[in-house]
């Protein structure tokens, strides 16, 4: 299936996408609000700035996919994604469930996590400068070799969360609830 064809039966009031495979397709700009793309195939898909509010894209494959300036809030599910080298730059993900997601080597600078849940989530490698982690469940998550020097993590839940020497907190972050990996 590709993306019109996607577009075409969601605006026929199709909402069920599962297993779809949409790898490549363009559904930029696009209206997908409540769309279930459960464990969906999104690789390398150009979603730039389409509205995913409340989605469904548990255990989807969105890896090198472009999600910059989309909508993922209220709610949307992320839960087990595979998002590796996903661009999410100025996404907004306030509310998303991103348990166990995947986004190693992400490109989430400037994206809005406003109390996104992300336990458990691999962000090894991401770029999440000058993103907000305000209020953000990162209990668990894997935080080796991040740079956070420039995100907010006010009232961020850091509980059981891995880093090393390379992870970079803002000025006067002080990460007692996280706990220290000193294997790599």
């Amino acid at each position: 299936m590709d993306g019109q064809e996607l577009i075409a039966r969601y605006q026929a009031g199709e909402r069920d996408f599962s297993r779809a495979d949409l790898s490549g397709a363009d559904l930029s700009g696009a209206d997908l609000n409540k769309v279930f793309l459960f464990k969906a195939n999104l690789r390398g898909s150009n979603l730039r700035g389409a509205d995913l509010s409340k989605a469904n894209l548990f255990g989807a494959d969105l890896r090198e996919a472009d999600l910059s300036e989309a909508t993922l809030s209220k709610g949307a599910n992320l839960c087990e994604a595979d998002l590796r080298k996903a661009n999410l730059s100025r996404a907004d993900l306030s509310g998303a469930g991103l348990r166990e997601t995947d986004l190693s080597g992400a490109a989430l600078n400037r994206a809005f996590l406003f109390r996104a849940y992300l336990v458990d989530a691999d962000l090894r490698g991401a770029d999440l400068d000058g993103s907000n982690l305000s209020e953000a469940d990162l209990t668990g998550a894997d935080l080796r070799g991040v740079d956070l020097s420039n995100a907010r993590l006010d009232a961020a839940n850091l509980s059981r969360a891995r880093y090393n020497g390379r992870t970079r907190w803002p000025k006067g972050l002080v990460p007692v609830s996280a706990e220290p990996v000193l294997v790599e």
